[in-house]
């Protein structure tokens, strides 16, 4: 298996609650971002995800929080997709600091929803790898 996808955030001052961390909110924001961001570097746009009638979904959500980060950190955010039979996938996302420093951990569970009927396509992997220009980001 190879290495995670990773995207490089840095914490911007309005992002922060008043103790002065990143509001907890925003750590779900990052995981988003780096997400779309794993999509993206697939080959799978937005508009590509419409054009084929799908979009994934969030189905369950986990965070754990190890560290707090403050205004101006660096933060990795990884995003590893795990496959499996039927209509589901796993998510795993670590945030780290540059050093390494775990600082939290995102573990999900995914869809993929067609647009029209609004269920769930029953293999999602087999749809992400027809959609990808490069199925590797994806871990497919």
């Amino acid at each position: 298996m190879a290495d995670p996808f990773r995207v490089r955030i840095t914490v911007r001052g309005y992002e922060l609650d008043t103790q002065g961390h990143l509001n907890q909110a925003v750590y779900l924001q990052y995981g988003e971002h780096a997400r779309w961001e794993c999509l993206r570097a697939a080959g799978i746009a937005q508009d590509r995800l419409l054009a084929a009638g799908v979009g994934p979904v969030a189905l369950e959500t986990t965070l754990k929080y190890l560290r707090e980060l403050r205004g101006g950190d660096e933060v990795d955010v990884s995003c590893q997709f795990h496959w499996s039979e039927g209509k589901v996938f796993q998510i795993e996302q670590n945030y780290t600091l540059v050093d390494g420093t775990p600082v939290a951990r995102l573990s999900g569970v995914g869809g993929l929803l067609d647009l029209s009927t609004r269920r769930l396509v029953p293999d999602p992997g087999a749809r992400f790898r027809q959609l990808a220009t490069d199925p590797g980001p994806l871990n497919l």
